[in-house]
């Protein structure tokens, strides 16, 4: 019998963060282009708000942790979908573009949490109102929000394939 290797969270996340943007690639290109801007509900995101949404959370994250890893115990802001930008507002870039900027946004996180020594997941920043956040707990969310939004996505694509058949 073979032993099972020892559970690794900080690989584990890493390949989960990466993977996002190349998931959220695929969903969004199984969209017909006139489609990308159309909502299946009235009161839910299109995939290029949603597209908006990622890039913008995105910035908001590699701040974070760019402040945490360069400073001790930093303050970081408090940030949520609606303390951001409105992504519904009808505007650039395009979904597309947003991606691309989501995509380029991750890449400088990955990069960042993988340079990082077991150590360095442990430094900390002050949240506003949850207190004292961790590196690794910052990661956690970041991959919690992607794979809500992933599963959006995803909805997103099932509904305009069914409806363009």
């Amino acid at each position: 019998m073979r032993p099972v290797p020892e559970h690794d969270p900080k690989s584990w996340l890493l390949k989960a963060l990466r993977e996002t943007a190349n998931a959220l690639e695929s969903l969004l290109w199984g969209i017909d282009e006139e489609l990308v801007d159309g909502r299946p509900d009235e009161d839910e995101w299109s995939s290029a708000e949603l597209m908006r949404h990622m890039a913008e959370m995105e910035r908001c994250y590699v701040d974070r942790l760019e402040r945490m890893v360069t400073l001790d115990e930093p303050h970081i802001r408090a940030f949520d979908a609606d303390s951001l930008e409105d992504a519904r507002r009808p505007r650039r870039p395009d979904a597309f573009d947003a991606l691309e900027e989501f995509a380029e946004l991750r890449r400088q996180a990955v990069y960042l949490l993988w340079s990082l020594d077991k150590s360095d997941w442990h430094r900390k920043g002050i949240h506003p109102y949850l207190g004292p956040l961790t590196i690794m707990q910052v990661a956690r969310e970041m991959n919690e929000h992607d794979l809500a939004h992933l599963w959006q996505m995803r909805r997103l694509a099932d509904h305009f394939a069914a409806a363009s058949v």
